[in-house]
């Protein structure tokens, strides 16, 4: 079963994830300190880090996809 997130954790995530997609990255921490600039004394520290830690699984969610996509037209093209 996955983590079961509350709305405002996802609306926040994708609100940021929309407008600074190169800024979010794979790295809890970078997007700890993301989240604290954008979202400066609007959120609670314990939602600042909800927040931060949906946003690293969407982009390791994201690379992963990826990675599997750039294997199968490697494999596609070792075969054809």
């Amino acid at each position: 079963m996955g983590k079961i997130r509350i709305r405002k954790v996802k609306v926040l995530a994708a609100e940021i994830l929309e407008k600074y997609p190169d800024a979010v990255k794979p790295d809890f921490e970078e997007n700890k300190k993301l989240v604290d600039e954008l979202l400066k004394g609007e959120v609670s520290p314990r939602l600042r880090n909800k927040v931060s830690g949906y946003l690293t699984s969407l982009v390791k969610q994201r690379l992963r996809k990826e990675s599997a996509e750039k294997g199968e037209e490697q494999l596609t093209n070792i075969n054809a």
